[in-house]
Formats: C-alpha cells, structure tokens, sequence
C-alpha cells in the first residue's frame, strides 16, 4: 500500500462531505423510510402494552433524521403516551443537527429529549458503574455498529437492558451488498482505522446464533449512483469514491494498479448494475430485529 493513502477518517470534513454525497446519491434514507412506513408499525405492537410510558434508546443517534421517523411511527401506534427518548452520539455536530431538528418538528410534545456525547462503549462503562441498570421498551442501533470494538459484548449488553416485550432494531450492511464484496476483496489493500471495522448482517446474524439471541431479519433493497466515479475531474465521483473505499483522496493516492482493479470491480455485476447509461452500486441493507 502506498504510504499517501490515508483513512477518510483521519479527514473530519472530508469523511462528513463524502458522506453526505453518500446520502444524496443513494436510496440509504428511502428503504429505510419504507421499511418504517411498512414494517415498524408491526414489530412495535407490543412495546408499550399497559405502560404509562415508553422508553426509547437511541445508539448513534447522528441527526435524528431516522430516529424521528421511528418517534412518529411510536406515536402513532400508542396516541398520547409519554416518551423518552435517550440519544448516545460521539458527535456534537450531529447532536447539534438533531436538536436543530427537533426544535423545527411540530407533534413532538409527549416526547422527552436527552443527548449525551459519548460512544455505545462509553455509555456502557457509564451504566456498568450505577447501580441499577435502566431498562428500555425499544433500542436502536442504525448503521453504527461498524464503529463498535466488540461487537458480541455490545449486543449482549444491551440484550440485557430490554424490558419485557421489548426489542433491539440494528440496521446494517446486508450480507448481499457490494460492500461485503468490497471489504473482503480490498480489506489488506486499503488504509484501516481502528475507529471502524468491516461488518455486515452475515456476521451479526452469526454473533447473534453464537451468543443464542434470537431474532428477525429483513432484507433492504439500496443501491447508489456512481456514475460520477468514472468521469475524470468530478468532485462528486471523487467523494464517493473515498467513501467506498474509506481512503482519503482515494483518486489522488491510490497506487494506479490498484485504482484500476477498483474501478473495473465496481462495474462489474457482483458489485454493480448498469441502467439506463448509469452505474448503481449494490448498497443493500439488513435490519435485524432482536426481542428481549
């Protein structure tokens, strides 16, 4: 690996745009909207049976986006119901976007925020020194769990917070996506961050049999347009190309053989499909629903 390749991660700003063109050139957001549009009503049904409150974690929480959708679809099921509603997020930009957020939304009365800027590890050791651990009627964890040292030790913790009828819902990389491609074929090749490993549903489903926790899994259609990857010059093309390779200045740095085997992998049909002049990536997405 050449020495200029660095982490996007060792970028802030660089790491926060190209995630953002990540999010504009992707359908990440849509599936999830139609996967609570859809799905979360059901799996919900039974969290706030006879309770005068619900109680909600949110783990990487990032800009409340999502999670405020997952509020309304609460709401909706138990009208009138108080709800608190915890965020961990290490970010206090994006703690700073959320609470932006909620201070825009209307319907939000009933709804109790907290944020703490931490990460899942750092409010685990948080808890593990009170005395009583809190208990919660719903936890999610929404493509954070990349960012998560031990991952099996983390699911297992907070299995052990869920009340009854409660449930942990994680959304991750499907085992079917170009990225579980991409991570294994390039993994030795491409700069590492401790701050991020590579995972997806096929090794959270097998932590999960290991530790004998039982859960759902639902398969999320994704793709991404990265079409401007291959046109030279486009800044677009060059921001998601550091995000799929979590390289910095991946165009500038990379070693040109490696380069070009990338960029011959990402139109191929393991990785890609080609529509209408247009290149999408396979960014398929699992949620996995875990019951106390």
């Amino acid at each position: 690996m050449a020495s200029s390749m660095r982490s996007l991660f060792s970028d802030h700003s660089r790491y926060v745009e190209s995630f953002r063109r990540f999010l504009n050139n992707s359908t990440e957001h849509q599936c999830m909207q139609e996967f609570m549009d859809t799905k979360l009503p059901g799996i919900i049904a039974r969290i706030g049976d006879t309770k005068s409150g619900i109680k909600i974690l949110s783990i990487g929480g990032g800009a409340g986006e999502i999670d405020l959708q997952i509020l309304s679809k609460v709401q909706a099921q138990y009208p009138g119901i108080h709800i608190s509603n915890e965020v961990v997020e290490p970010s206090a930009e994006q703690i700073a976007k959320y609470k932006e957020l909620v201070a825009k939304t209307s319907n939000l009365e009933n709804i109790n925020f907290a944020w703490y800027k931490e990460t899942s590890s750092e409010y685990q050791n948080r808890m593990m020194e009170e005395k009583e651990l809190q208990k919660w009627n719903f936890i999610h964890m929404i493509q954070m769990l990349y960012y998560v040292k031990d991952i099996p030790a983390t699911l297992k913790f907070f299995h052990s917070l869920l009340a009854t009828n409660a449930m942990i819902l994680i959304i991750v990389v499907s085992g079917t996506s170009g990225w579980d491609k991409l991570w294994k074929k390039y993994e030795s090749r491409l700069p590492r961050d401790d701050l991020c490993q590579y995972v997806t549903s096929l090794d959270l489903t097998q932590m999960l049999d290991n530790l004998k926790i039982k859960y759902k899994c639902y398969d999320l259609l994704s793709t991404m347009d990265i079409s401007d990857c291959f046109i030279d010059g486009n800044e677009n093309g060059e921001l998601l190309l550091d995000f799929l390779t979590e390289t910095c200045n991946f165009n500038k740095t990379a070693p040109s053989a490696l380069k070009a085997e990338i960029m011959k992998d990402l139109q191929e049909p393991e990785f890609s499909v080609k529509n209408q002049g247009k290149i999408f990536f396979n960014n398929n997405l699992s949620v996995i629903v875990i019951e106390a």
